[in-house]
């Protein structure tokens, strides 16, 4: 680490190996430096000690790894429901360092709250390195950037309502129409209205409301059925 400070590291990452060091994590972070801790083999205890070491150090600006030690690691270990967990038990931001083979567990964390992706990256597969063979080459990564960028924006907000994409398809709704020309003042039955497309009217829910309302000015057959042309029998 001292030669890390030399170089002037501006963060510093927290091996899996290194998680239970709480000397080394405590030492990292009198740097005042942010940290970022991975959990490959960690329990909640010893997750929670490394925080404390680090914290006691100093770090004000700590992340956590979800992690699977192994390489590379089976997708079916990850159990990426653990990542929520550990930011409603932890507090921390918190992302995953994936060692599987492809990029969907990478691009599935960020739906269960990823917000960093460490993955190894390698210009040859076939290069011969320690990390090579279950790394990512240049295509693959871009294609990692892609997925994660298009999954973030996917989460957006809770929104039940209208969406851009989908206003031009409100006609394929179906909706309440009158099905012959009505007079002011006359008395709306079943036979005046009908649910059809497109979706201009009232839903096709407030067809009971609208039986025996009346209409209070004229409506040709085909105008869409609302409440500012009918009123109380």
């Amino acid at each position: 680490m001292d030669l890390l400070e030399d170089l002037n590291a501006p963060a510093y990452k927290v091996a899996s190996f290194e998680a239970v060091d709480l000397s080394l994590i405590k030492y990292v972070a009198t740097t005042g430096k942010p940290i970022v801790i991975s959990t490959g083999m960690a329990d909640a205890g010893e997750i929670e000690d490394a925080i404390g070491a680090a914290r006691d150090g100093g770090c004000k600006d700590l992340a956590l790894l979800h992690c699977v030690s192994g390489y590379p690691a089976p997708a079916q270990d990850y159990n990426l429901c653990t990542i929520s967990d550990m930011i409603q038990r932890f507090g921390l931001i918190t992302g995953l360092s994936d060692h599987t083979l492809d990029n969907t567990t990478a691009i599935t964390s960020v739906a269960m709250g990823a917000r960093i992706v460490e993955k190894h990256v390698t210009l040859d597969r076939k290069g011969g390195g320690p990390d090579d063979s279950f790394s990512l080459e240049p295509e693959e990564l871009r294609a990692l950037c892609v997925g994660v960028k298009t999954a973030w924006s996917a989460l957006g907000q809770v929104d039940y309502g209208l969406k851009s994409s989908e206003r031009d398809n409100m006609k394929f709704r179906r909706s309440l129409y009158f099905s012959r020309d009505m007079r002011a003042g006359q008395l709306v039955t079943s036979e005046d209205v009908r649910s059809v497309r497109p979706g201009f009217g009232l839903a096709p829910k407030h067809l009971g409301d609208v039986l025996g309302m009346v209409v209070k000015v004229d409506a040709p057959y085909g105008t869409p059925v609302s409440w500012a042309i009918l009123a109380p029998k």
